[in-house]
């Protein structure tokens, strides 16, 4: 076959994602802490960008800085008429409705915590002045692991040193002696039997130290009745015992865990004014940003002094302007949605999760003329607070049961539900999961028997079986 070259032309369409446009993207994504972190980046490495300066009573400052130059209407204007083109974007006002609002926020000034092994090492200089001990003692701390368990043996924590073994296991049973209980153990057994001896005896401490000794996994399991058997017991004095182990703590090391807490602030404020609620954007401690006149006046001026220097400027000045317009219509849209759920989810914040509605990212979206994904985005990582507490936005999105008025319930409504039916129960006879189906039915509400599996799951709470008391 003969080959043939030949040209031709093909006419096609499709989408090209500047890199404007993923910034603007970006930031509907972003919390606002990380919001604040974007903005205040950006004013460092762009110099065109300033800062207004809000003062105590809550005026905005006009006062031009020291390098910038007063401009006058016969000054030459350049080839680009830049002043039309930031006349409504040089100085950015969000144009939401501002109330006076008492913010709240759950962030406090914290010092650093003590650390578990700063916690131990200070109860060991108190214990003994034993040279040899304080050594050995506080090798076995240094070697605790988050937890607070000793995962080496005490040979490999000697390694080739001639000191004996008997040294290491008097220094390990001063460190389990101290608080909190059940550290430096070896493994789960030894750390709830430690915690177990230190507690005053009794029947129920002597049998709780049985079952952890020599029927742990039975207890696991919560093979009752076998370890009644077993032991030719009453069942009701194992779940006695049992409660006892329950109350034992199988990680004592994790409550001097280093691992920094994540705090939450809320992205916008829902309130209650009168009988209506009104959508607040917190919009506490980020910057309000504006062009710098010097930079303004270096373009629409005239006063560039080179094409280099022109062409820096210019992009400076486009990559500002769009970070403004961006983060403006970031505000926008979130004010949008949040005032949707309101519309949609007014019940809910007048009496509670009973009350919640299903919703969909699509209702929303067709509510306020966009599209789902952008609704989907900015949703993501923020938070709300409301007259019921503080929510992610997408805790309001969730997909509908079906009742027998035809109506559609919240899924959240329903397991909140079965939650208050399980939190009712007479323990004696605990409710089965089919019983729930058919209470609910009394209610109006069609589920099925593996959906109350199901939310019983998430919600932690055992079967019937498991939670049966004698």
């Amino acid at each position: 076959m003969a080959m043939e070259l030949r040209l031709s032309l093909r006419q096609t369409q499709r989408m090209i994602m500047t890199q404007s446009l993923q910034q603007a993207i970006g930031l509907l994504q972003l919390s606002r802490m990380e919001l604040i972190q974007a903005v205040r980046q950006e004013l460092e490495e762009n110099p065109v960008l300033d800062e207004e300066l809000v003062l105590e009573d809550g005026q905005v400052s006009t006062e031009a800085s020291q390098d910038e130059e007063p401009q006058t209407d016969d000054d030459r204007i350049s080839d680009f008429d830049w002043e039309s083109y930031l006349q409504d974007a040089s100085d950015y006002r969000r144009e939401f409705p501002r109330e006076e609002v008492e913010h709240w926020s759950p962030e406090e000034r914290l010092t650093r915590p003590r650390s578990l092994a700063d916690h131990l090492v200070f109860q060991l200089y108190l214990s003994t002045s034993d040279p040899v001990c304080i050594h050995w003692a506080t090798e076995i701390i240094g070697n605790l692991d988050e937890n607070g368990y000793l995962k080496l043996s005490l040979e490999e924590l000697r390694g080739k040193t001639s000191t004996p073994v008997s040294v290491l296991e008097e220094a390990l049973r001063l460190v389990q002696t101290f608080d909190p209980s059940g550290v430096a153990a070896r493994d789960l057994r030894e750390c709830l039997l430690l915690q177990v001896d230190s507690l005053k005896g009794g029947p129920e401490v002597s049998l709780a130290r049985t079952l952890i000794d020599n029927h742990l996994t039975d207890l696991e399991g919560r093979y009752l009745t076998r370890i009644a058997e077993k032991l030719k017991i009453p069942i009701k004095a194992v779940q006695d015992a049992l409660l006892l182990v329950c109350s034992l703590e199988p990680k004592p090391g994790r409550t001097f865990s280093t691992e920094e807490p994540r705090y939450i602030t809320a992205d916008v404020y829902i309130l209650k004014v009168d009988d209506r609620f009104v959508v607040v954007l917190n919009e506490d401690g980020l910057p309000r940003l504006r062009i710098s006149s010097y930079y303004r006046g270096l373009l629409s001026k005239g006063r560039a002094n080179s094409k280099e220097t022109r062409e820096y400027v210019e992009g400076k000045m486009r990559s500002a302007l769009w970070l403004i317009r961006s983060i403006e219509q970031r505000q926008r849209t979130l004010f949008k949605v949040t005032d949707s759920i309101v519309k949609f989810q007014r019940q809910f914040l007048d009496k509670g999760i009973t009350e919640m509605r299903p919703l969909t990212l699509k209702e929303v979206a067709e509510d306020i003329s966009m599209h789902e994904s952008t609704v989907s985005r900015v949703t993501t990582n923020k938070y709300v607070h409301t007259p019921q507490g503080l929510f992610e936005l997408k805790y309001f999105f969730h997909r509908g049961v079906h009742a027998v008025d035809g109506e559609a319930v919240s899924s959240l409504t329903v397991k909140e539900l079965v939650r208050r039916l399980l939190t009712a129960e007479d323990t004696g006879k605990p409710l089965s999961d089919q019983k729930i189906v058919e209470m609910l039915r009394q209610q109006g509400i069609e589920i099925a028997r593996r959906t109350v599996a199901k939310y019983r799951g998430q919600l932690k709470i055992p079967s019937s079986s498991r939670r049966r008391r004698y």
